[in-house]
Protein backbone atom coordinates (compact mmCIF):
# COMPACT_ATOMS: atom_id res chain seq x y z
CA UNK A 1 0.00 0.00 0.00
CA UNK A 2 1.52 3.29 -1.12
CA UNK A 3 0.65 6.37 0.93
CA UNK A 4 -1.16 9.34 -0.52
CA UNK A 5 1.33 12.22 -0.20
CA UNK A 6 -0.23 15.53 0.86
CA UNK A 7 1.30 18.94 1.47
CA UNK A 8 -0.75 21.21 3.70
CA UNK A 9 -0.44 24.39 5.68
CA UNK A 10 -2.28 26.20 8.41
CA UNK A 11 -2.38 29.58 10.09
CA UNK A 12 -3.52 27.95 13.33
CA UNK A 13 -1.12 27.64 16.25
CA UNK A 14 0.32 24.14 16.70
CA UNK A 15 -0.98 23.84 20.27
CA UNK A 16 -4.51 24.65 19.05
CA UNK A 17 -4.53 22.67 15.81
CA UNK A 18 -3.16 19.33 16.97
CA UNK A 19 -5.81 18.56 19.64
CA UNK A 20 -8.58 19.66 17.26
CA UNK A 21 -7.14 17.65 14.39
CA UNK A 22 -6.58 14.54 16.54
CA UNK A 23 -10.17 14.66 17.77
CA UNK A 24 -11.56 15.28 14.28
CA UNK A 25 -9.56 12.41 12.81
CA UNK A 26 -10.65 9.95 15.49
CA UNK A 27 -14.31 10.99 15.24
CA UNK A 28 -14.40 10.02 11.57
CA UNK A 29 -12.93 6.59 12.25
CA UNK A 30 -9.35 7.25 11.16
CA UNK A 31 -6.13 6.73 13.11
CA UNK A 32 -3.03 8.85 13.45
CA UNK A 33 -0.42 6.12 13.16
CA UNK A 34 2.64 8.35 13.46
CA UNK A 35 3.30 11.97 14.32
CA UNK A 36 6.74 13.48 13.70
CA UNK A 37 8.02 17.01 14.22
CA UNK A 38 10.24 17.75 11.22
CA UNK A 39 11.05 21.37 12.09
CA UNK A 40 9.88 24.09 14.47
CA UNK A 41 7.27 25.04 11.87
CA UNK A 42 6.55 21.65 10.34
CA UNK A 43 4.99 18.33 11.25
CA UNK A 44 4.39 15.06 9.46
CA UNK A 45 1.39 12.84 10.14
CA UNK A 46 0.66 9.35 8.91
CA UNK A 47 -3.05 8.64 8.95
CA UNK A 48 -4.94 5.43 8.15
CA UNK A 49 -8.57 5.58 7.13
CA UNK A 50 -11.04 3.28 5.45
CA UNK A 51 -11.91 4.48 1.98
CA UNK A 52 -15.60 4.65 2.92
CA UNK A 53 -14.73 7.40 5.48
CA UNK A 54 -12.51 9.58 3.24
CA UNK A 55 -15.16 12.28 2.74
CA UNK A 56 -15.57 12.64 6.51
CA UNK A 57 -11.79 12.80 7.02
CA UNK A 58 -11.40 15.41 4.27
CA UNK A 59 -14.11 17.58 5.84
CA UNK A 60 -12.67 17.08 9.34
CA UNK A 61 -9.20 18.22 8.27
CA UNK A 62 -10.60 21.32 6.60
CA UNK A 63 -12.78 22.18 9.59
CA UNK A 64 -9.80 21.82 11.94
CA UNK A 65 -7.95 24.52 9.98
CA UNK A 66 -5.77 22.50 7.61
CA UNK A 67 -5.48 24.03 4.14
CA UNK A 68 -4.41 22.21 0.99
CA UNK A 69 -3.04 23.40 -2.31
CA UNK A 70 -4.53 22.42 -5.65
CA UNK A 71 -2.72 19.06 -5.75
CA UNK A 72 -3.90 18.11 -2.25
CA UNK A 73 -7.50 18.92 -3.07
CA UNK A 74 -7.23 16.96 -6.31
CA UNK A 75 -5.78 13.86 -4.60
CA UNK A 76 -8.47 13.89 -1.91
CA UNK A 77 -11.24 14.52 -4.46
CA UNK A 78 -10.00 11.51 -6.48
CA UNK A 79 -10.30 9.33 -3.38
CA UNK A 80 -13.79 10.68 -2.72
CA UNK A 81 -14.77 9.74 -6.29
CA UNK A 82 -13.19 6.31 -5.86
CA UNK A 83 -15.25 5.81 -2.68
CA UNK A 84 -18.42 6.69 -4.55
CA UNK A 85 -17.81 3.86 -7.04
CA UNK A 86 -16.55 1.14 -4.69
CA UNK A 87 -18.51 -1.99 -3.89
CA UNK A 88 -20.76 -1.83 -0.83
CA UNK A 89 -18.86 -4.61 0.93
CA UNK A 90 -15.36 -3.34 0.02
CA UNK A 91 -13.19 -2.08 2.88
CA UNK A 92 -10.10 -0.52 1.39
CA UNK A 93 -7.63 0.99 3.79
CA UNK A 94 -5.85 4.20 2.76
CA UNK A 95 -2.56 5.44 4.16
CA UNK A 96 -2.08 9.21 4.05
CA UNK A 97 1.26 10.93 4.66
CA UNK A 98 0.65 14.61 5.29
CA UNK A 99 3.21 17.32 5.90
CA UNK A 100 1.76 20.38 7.63
CA UNK A 101 3.55 23.75 7.61
CA UNK A 102 2.58 26.14 10.41
CA UNK A 103 2.55 29.61 8.87
CA UNK A 104 2.52 32.93 10.63
CA UNK A 105 -0.51 35.05 9.94
CA UNK A 106 0.76 38.02 7.94
CA UNK A 107 -1.25 41.16 8.57
CA UNK A 108 -0.79 44.72 7.39
CA UNK A 109 0.20 45.70 10.92
CA UNK A 110 2.92 43.01 11.12
CA UNK A 111 4.31 44.10 7.73
CA UNK A 112 4.44 47.73 8.79
CA UNK A 113 6.10 46.87 12.09
CA UNK A 114 8.79 44.71 10.47
CA UNK A 115 9.62 47.19 7.71
CA UNK A 116 9.23 44.43 5.08
CA UNK A 117 7.81 45.00 1.68
CA UNK A 118 5.60 42.61 -0.24
CA UNK A 119 6.41 42.20 -3.92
Amino acid sequence: MYPIELQAHTYEERHGLMPALTTAVSLCGAWIVERTTVSPKGMELRIEVELRMIVELYAAMLSAGVEFGRDGHQLLAEQCTRRKHMKADGRSLLMIRMEIAFLDDVTLHSLLMSGSSVA
